[in-house]
C-alpha cells in the first residue's frame, strides 16, 4: 500500500493524499520520502496549477508516528550527531518545500492536524476545514518544545502572536469553528463536502492567470519575511510590472470583459 496517493480529479489539479489512515497519517521517514517526491513532481509538473494536500480516512496527519517513526535516508556511516540533525532538517524540510512550489497548496484539514502536521497544514498557502478538524501542537505534551517545523514563525503571523503563545505553550487543542474564528483557517464546511469545496476553489484559481497566480504566491510569502511597507511595495511594483510587460494577460482580460467571455491566457 502506498503511504502517499496522487490523483488528478479535475484538469490541472493534483491531490496529494497521505494515506496511513491506520496511524491517522503519521509520518514516519518511510511516508515523508514519497511525500517530497510528490511535492518536487508536482512543482515540475507544468499543467498542474493548483495542488491539494490532504489524509486518507478521518485525519489529516497526526504528526511523527512515535511508535515507528523509521530511519532518515542517507544516514550510513554518521555517528548519532549528525543523524540527528539530519533527522530533524529532513521532517522540518517539508513546509519550505511546499513554499517553493510555483502553484498555491490548498489543505484541505479532514480531521486531527497534530504536531507536525498542525505545521503541514501551516505550510499550505490556503486551509480549508473539516467540522471534525481540529489543530495541536505535540511537543510540548510529550515533554519536548511544541516548536518545529516552522510554527514559530508562521502561526504569530496566521493568527497574532498572544494567541500563538497561548495554543502552543497550553497544548491544547484548537477545533475547527475555533480555527475559522481566529483566522487559523479560510472555511469550515461539513466533512462530506471538504473535498468538493476544496476542488471547487482550485477549480476557480486555474481560471487566473498561472503566472500571476504563482507571483501572487511568491510575494505573498516573500513579504512575510518584509521589513518594512516601503519594502513590501517595491516588491509588489517589480512583481506587477514583470507580469504586465512580459505577458499580455491585461489586454486579454480586457477583450474578454467586453465580450462577455472567460478569458484565455496564454502564459
Amino acid at each position: 500500500m502506498p503511504y502517499i496517493i496522487v490523483e488528478q480529479p479535475r484538469p490541472h489539479i493534483r491531490v496529494i493524499r497521505i494515506n496511513r489512515p491506520e496511524r491517522l497519517n503519521a509520518l514516519s521517514f518511510d511516508t515523508v520520502v514519497p511525500l517530497y517526491e510528490a511535492i518536487e513532481a508536482a512543482g515540475a509538473d507544468n499543467d498542474t496549477w493548483v495542488v491539494l494536500l490532504t489524509g486518507e480516512g478521518d485525519g489529516f496527519c497526526s504528526g511523527l508516528d512515535l511508535e515507528d517513526s523509521g530511519v532518515p535516508p542517507n544516514i550510513d556511516g554518521l555517528p548519532m550527531s549528525r543523524i540527528a540533525i539530519r533527522a530533524m532538517e529532513f521532517m522540518s524540510g517539508l513546509v519550505p518545500a511546499l513554499r517553493a512550489l510555483p502553484q498555491p497548496v490548498i489543505a484541505a484539514v479532514n480531521g486531527p492536524a497534530v504536531g507536525g502536521g498542525f505545521c503541514l497544514a501551516l505550510g499550505a498557502d490556503i486551509r480549508l476545514a473539516a467540522e471534525s478538524a481540529h489543530f495541536r501542537g505535540a511537543g510540548i505534551n510529550n515533554g519536548l518544545s511544541a516548536t518545529e517545523l516552522g510554527v514559530s514563525f508562521l502561526l504569530p503571523r496566521l493568527i497574532g502572536a498572544s494567541r500563538a503563545f497561548e495554543i502552543l505553550l497550553s497544548g491544547r487543542k484548537v477545533d475547527a469553528q475555533e480555527a475559522d474564528r481566529i483566522g487559523l483557517v479560510s472555511r469550515v464546511v461539513p466533512d462530506a463536502e471538504l473535498l468538493d469545496v476544496s476542488l471547487e476553489l482550485a477549480e476557480q484559481i486555474c481560471g487566473y492567470s498561472t503566472h500571476g497566480v504563482a507571483m501572487t504566491k511568491k510575494v505573498l510569502w516573500s513579504n512575510l519575511e518584509s521589513g518594512s511597507l516601503t519594502q513590501a511595495i517595491d516588491l509588489e511594483n517589480r512583481n506587477q510590472l514583470l507580469v504586465r510587460l512580459t505577458t499580455n494577460n491585461l489586454d486579454e482580460a480586457i477583450r474578454a470583459r467586453r465580450e462577455g467571455r472567460k478569458p484565455h491566457y496564454e502564459d
